[in-house]
């Protein structure tokens, strides 16, 4: 991109101040804010402007009702594992992560799939994901291609962990590396932000830019080449995740569902999590900020919560539904933040209070498009135990614990005893559940 190109386009969306301090810079420095500008979409920048001057209208949810969650069990379960095993021996089903954040709450300076995880092996969070699509591939006969969405910050790195660790044994050509789209900062009046003279404030667009970035990489092409109908979506802080659990898959397909999420009943009422309601005929995720006292602590018949069910972020998707929803504008969420920002003076000023706002879109906001949805309930101690903080809930040692605890169970299941001093450590590969123990074998870590 040359300087008029960049002026062309910064005019377009009336952001021309970008350039005010071109005459100052070198030309590394100059290339690489063109290189910014080059990424700028003025449609997307004037879209952000005119939120910023009108609102984001908040939803009325007041009417919202809980969803039918399935529980299998029996015939139900055993018709929708067949047929989710039909999909994965057929080669229609790929993984999908969700992996641009860094591991600094943890105390980590990397990628947070980079994290050691494993209670003795010291394995990183991307080591079990990958060895339990790779268990899969070989238990079905079958490739899942597995696509992963990195950040600007944290790409080179999570290649090259996956280069030094070969690909934890999946096939290269089968790992689909893309990065997670980037938008400018704003201040109150619409105006993009400059961090230093030669450079534009971003930010990651939020989970929901995946869709765009998708289709850019030719991600969503790669997916219809491989014949590919289903799409296992999950995020990379949860290493107890059942990589496209055949019976998930098998009830996605059965509903001829077009987005079909998993539900885990909420530990309190106000716990963090999205709930799923209907409105109409349609879905919506309501955030848990957006529940009102009454609707976090409103009882079923039974005694239950009436909005028990709140989703962890494990979805499947209808591959053409993500190409359809991928060439349509996404709904924006605003976050006023604290950005650094240059002063009258051309210097940085680095403030004490919000001063800038930051955007991201949603996954869950493609809900209510969805021809079809379907909803899943599965036990949280299975299936999901997230690395968020450095200590408390949802920390490493909760986690380690919780994987633990399900290898232990597995173990006891098949009739093996280990002492509960020993930490317990599985190899995803070797074992996916107590019935491999009994027939296979494990590979079967113990710190003795």
């Amino acid at each position: 991109m040359t300087k008029t190109e960049a002026e062309k386009l910064l005019k377009k969306c009336n952001q021309e101040h970008v350039l005010a301090y071109w005459n100052k810079l070198s030309k590394t420095e100059r290339d690489a804010l063109l290189r910014q500008i080059a990424q700028i979409d003025p449609e997307s920048v004037n879209r952000c402007a005119n939120a910023l001057s009108q609102g984001v209208k908040a939803f009325e949810n007041s009417k919202g009702r809980a969803p039918k969650v399935a529980l299998l069990k029996g015939k139900a379960l055993a018709a929708a594992k067949a047929a989710g095993e039909k999909e994965l021996a057929s080669g229609r089903v790929a993984a999908l992560l969700v992996a641009g954040g860094q591991g600094s709450r943890l105390g980590y300076e990397g990628p947070k799939g980079c994290y050691s995880i494993g209670p003795v092996t010291g394995a990183p969070l991307f080591y079990f994901h990958a060895r339990k699509i790779l268990a899969r591939s070989i238990r079905y006969g079958a490739s899942i291609p597995f696509y992963v969405m990195t950040s600007e910050a944290n790409n080179e790195a999570t290649v090259k962990c996956f280069e030094e660790n070969d690909y934890f044994g999946l096939n290269p050509d089968d790992v689909f590396f893309f990065t997670q789209g980037m938008w400018p900062g704003m201040t109150k009046d619409g105006k993009i932000i400059l961090d230093a003279p030669g450079h534009i404030f971003m930010s990651p667009d939020g989970h929901g830019g995946l869709l765009a970035s998708l289709k850019r990489s030719g991600a969503l092409e790669d997916m219809k080449k491989r014949g590919v109908k289903s799409v296992f979506f999950f995020q990379v802080d949860n290493p107890l995740v059942e990589i496209a659990d055949p019976a998930f898959i098998g009830y996605h397909t059965i509903e001829k569902s077009e987005y079909t999420l998993k539900l885990c009943a909420k530990r309190d009422p106000y716990e963090k999590v999205g709930m799923p309601m209907k409105f109409g005929d349609t879905f919506r995720m309501v955030e848990y900020t957006e529940m009102t006292d009454e609707q976090c602590n409103r009882k079923a018949k039974n005694g239950d919560l009436y909005f028990l069910y709140g989703s962890p972020a494990i979805h499947v998707f209808d591959r053409a539904f993500l190409e359809r929803e991928a060439s349509k504008p996404m709904p924006l969420h605003l976050a006023f933040k604290k950005i650094p920002s240059l002063g009258p003076d051309g210097k940085v000023v680095k403030p004490s209070e919000p001063n800038g706002y930051k955007f991201e879109k949603f996954i869950f906001d493609i809900l209510p498009n969805a021809k079809k949805a379907a909803f899943l309930a599965f036990n949280q101690k299975e299936e999901f135990s997230p690395v968020k903080n450095a200590n408390g809930d949802d920390s490493p040692e909760t986690c380690r614990r919780d994987m633990q605890a399900k290898w232990r169970k597995w173990l006891s299941e098949a009739g093996v005893s280990v002492d509960e001093s020993l930490p317990v450590e599985i190899d995803p590969l070797y074992a996916q559940d107590a019935q491999d123990i009994k027939s296979l074998g494990i590979c079967l870590f113990a710190d003795i």
